[in-house]
């Protein structure tokens, strides 16, 4: 049985409508947003699921047409850009630190790395018995709504980056509740785009890194998330695959439950403000520039992974220089 997902979707008159997708896609009647359909939810009492079934029309959607269409949306967003936040962990999956590792493993005289000890504390304590503190993660921040990007639309990176490449991960959508709780409404395809010759010329400068837009697929998976989710990431120029391979999440395949991630975000008072959303990225062990892949403007990346049934692609751009002069008062 196909996996219920919710779908945002605005039309060419600029209205906006919500989508529940099972055996087909309908059209939602009452709130137009998922940010609003979630509150409702909240106030009712009731799972976001039945909150969407409760208000699912007899209209239908073809998703994959819509997606053609360009009028999918991001599967979460906020009117206000600054009360959205993107954030995430790393280190978090069965074989992510290697990469990592020998980003700098040079540096360490031959000593184990932080990236290592890192993960192996993971290893170790990632996965708490319920009710207790599990070991904390590699947290870092990418910015607010103002660097959500939508399916099918450009990545753009900075002038000044030195390399734009994809990270296909899940990602966790949240909602702060009127009295600071954070509902987890589902979660989302990602690709968590990132600069990772930066990172590599020292690990330190993992947060600049970091602070590149990212991608939301426009399903939001609802219901208990598989535990094993499997998937495939690609990277696509002049209309040939320039490099592809598997990619393995779900916590199964991670050395953190999503319970001890979430603990280690929410814990902050200052991440749990009513009525703002999170969109918290839970890493990966796949990526191209591991294979010493380069990137250039227009390659095309396709991260695929059922259950989700719509592929998230988006073609890397570089932005102009902007230089930036501050002004003494």
């Amino acid at each position: 049985m196909t996996q219920p997902r919710l779908l945002q979707q605005r039309l060419s008159d600029g209205t906006r409508r919500l989508l529940l997708a099972e055996s087909e896609a309908h059209v939602l009647a009452g709130p137009a947003t998922t940010r609003e359909l979630a509150a409702a939810a909240i106030a009712e009492g009731v799972s976001l699921l039945d909150a969407a079934r409760a208000r699912r029309s007899d209209e239908t959607v073809d998703l994959d047409a819509a997606l053609a269409d360009g009028t999918l949306l991001p599967a979460i967003d906020h009117p206000d850009s600054a009360r959205l936040m993107l954030a995430g962990t790393g280190l978090t999956h069965l074989g992510s630190a290697s990469g990592r590792d020998a980003m700098h493993k040079a540096a360490a005289e031959g000593k184990q790395t932080d990236s290592m000890r890192l993960f192996l504390e993971g290893m170790e304590g990632g996965r708490p018995a319920d009710g207790a503190v599990g070991a904390q993660p590699e947290w870092f921040y990418k910015g607010d709504g103002q660097s959500l990007v939508a399916p099918e639309a450009p990545l753009t990176s900075p002038a000044f980056a030195q390399d734009g490449g994809e990270e296909p991960e899940l990602a966790g959508i949240y909602l702060i509740g009127d009295d600071g709780t954070p509902f987890r409404l589902g979660l989302a395809l990602a690709n968590e785009f990132s600069d990772h010759v930066t990172e590599r010329h020292n690990y330190l400068w993992l947060a600049h890194s970091k602070l590149r837009q990212a991608s939301l697929g426009p399903e939001l998976l609802l219901g208990q998330p598989p535990a094993d989710i499997r998937g495939t990431s690609r990277i696509e120029r002049d209309g040939a695959t320039l490099w592809e391979k598997p990619f393995l999440t779900g916590e199964a395949n991670m050395s953190h439950s999503l319970a001890n991630l979430e603990h280690h975000h929410f814990k902050y008072a200052a991440f749990r403000r009513p009525g703002d959303i999170h969109v918290h990225f839970f890493g990966t062990a796949t990526l191209s520039c591991a294979d010493a892949v380069e990137t250039q403007d227009g390659d095309r990346f396709v991260i695929e992974a059922a259950p989700f049934t719509l592929p998230l692609r988006n073609t890397l751009a570089t932005a102009a220089p902007a230089p930036v002069t501050v002004t003494a008062l």
